[in-house]
């Protein structure tokens, strides 16, 4: 049986985030500004149907989507890029492969204790967030 993602979750660590986003070729400006942030994450996860709204004082990014259906994902406002996304889980881990342009790009998303783990990936890059239930 999959978790529970629903709640609100306040990001606690963010590690090897710039490099990220130098992966996924975004510019140096926003690279600096996305790096100051610690945005939030309201998830709403209601049997396959799961909405996952990234929140911050620079950009939203909102995600809703049936896991197992593949679907195009519009990254405006995070790289610009289109991609065929699908997502499933694999035990307790919830993990999206994002085909495009960037090879080996997606996430996995878990939860430990009170904790949301976020790992993302993108040509060889990863970087870890965590996030705690409020």
């Amino acid at each position: 049986m999959p978790v529970d993602l629903n709640g609100y979750w306040k990001m606690i660590s963010n590690d090897n985030f710039e490099e990220y986003l130098k992966a996924l070729d975004v510019n140096v400006a926003i690279r600096k500004i996305a790096t100051l942030l610690k945005p939030d994450k309201d998830i709403v996860h209601d049997g396959d149907h799961i909405i996952i709204k990234t929140l911050s004082t620079f950009k939203n990014y909102n995600m809703d989507f049936y896991v197992g259906k593949e679907f195009e994902e519009d990254l405006s406002g995070v790289d610009d890029r289109k991609c065929m996304t699908t997502i499933t889980w694999e035990g307790d881990k919830l993990v999206c492969v994002q085909k495009g342009e960037i090879e080996g790009r997606g996430w996995t998303h878990w939860v430990e204790g009170d904790e949301l783990h976020l790992e993302l990936r993108a040509a060889g890059v990863v970087s870890k967030q965590v996030f705690k239930r409020t």
